[in-house]
């Protein structure tokens, strides 16, 4: 969309400002984002998880992170799938690698797959929901 906007072959980013409830994003609440073992984005180019506050602008936070992509090295789970973890608070044990840290208000994430493979070009792929932790 927009003026030299990229072409879907090129770029995709698919956004959400809702959880898998159609609750609003907000940092009053802990989110995962869960990849099940070899389900990463499908990138041939890569891939990026982006967090904008309620204006679309980088959400400033103590750990100067404002992305996470496959160019980050994350704690996998057991079965060697991987949480990525969206909230304000650090998450427990040793996962801060795959924090993107929250706003207290509300925000939205942006799933760039840059070079995107042909499973998500014909909507085979879709991303996991963003699911609140309780």
């Amino acid at each position: 969309m927009g003026l030299g906007a990229n072409l879907p072959q090129d770029a995709i980013y698919p956004l959400t400002s809702v959880d898998s409830k159609g609750q609003r994003l907000s940092g009053a609440n802990k989110y995962v984002l869960h990849f099940d073992k070899g389900k990463m984005p499908p990138a041939n180019g890569f891939w990026s998880l982006t967090m904008y506050n309620a204006e679309y602008f980088f959400v400033a936070n103590p750990l100067n992170r404002y992305t996470l992509s496959q160019r980050d090295k994350f704690h996998l789970n057991p079965d060697g799938s991987v949480d990525l973890y969206i909230q304000s608070d650090s998450p427990k044990g040793d996962l801060q690698a795959n924090r993107l840290p929250a706003p207290k208000g509300d925000f939205v994430l942006a799933l760039r797959l840059y070079w995107p493979r042909q499973e998500v070009l014909s909507g085979a792929w879709q991303p996991p929901a963003v699911v609140q932790e309780k």
